[in-house]
């Protein structure tokens, strides 16, 4: 029998149900991070304590930029999601970009974005 080269389109249809989920979370926690940067969910004395201001302004600026990065990141993550999703409607979803071979299920339903598998990954890094 021949090597397969693609996924059939019910696991295609398998990992866009998983895709969809995670782009879901994604979402929802990036537009948390958002909210918390943009002081739309704050009930904060920023302005009304400037006695502890000076003392507190290094460490919020700490946690705003980790935040900021953590945002980044996160919308880094949904432009993945975006672009397998992409692959799955080319049908191109889950073959490594490499080697051309499928990528393990296991590996994809741990990282849906993936376009390389593990072994591809770590010989890209040498």
């Amino acid at each position: 029998m021949a090597e397969k080269t693609r996924y059939t389109d019910e696991e295609l249809e398998e990992f866009r149900q998983i895709i969809n989920e995670k782009m879901a979370l994604a979402k929802r926690d990036y537009e948390q991070m958002m909210r918390v940067l943009t002081n739309e969910d704050s009930n904060d004395v920023d302005d009304t304590s400037p006695t502890y201001k000076a003392l507190e302004e290094g460490s919020a600026t700490q946690s705003k930029e980790e935040l900021i990065s953590m945002a980044a990141r996160q919308q880094k993550f949904i432009q993945g999601l975006k672009a397998a999703l992409v692959r799955i409607e080319n049908k191109t979803y889950g073959i490594d970009r490499i080697t051309g071979k499928l990528i393990p299920k296991e590996r994809l339903r741990a990282v849906p974005h993936a376009t390389l598998s593990v072994e591809s990954k770590l010989n890209q890094k040498k």
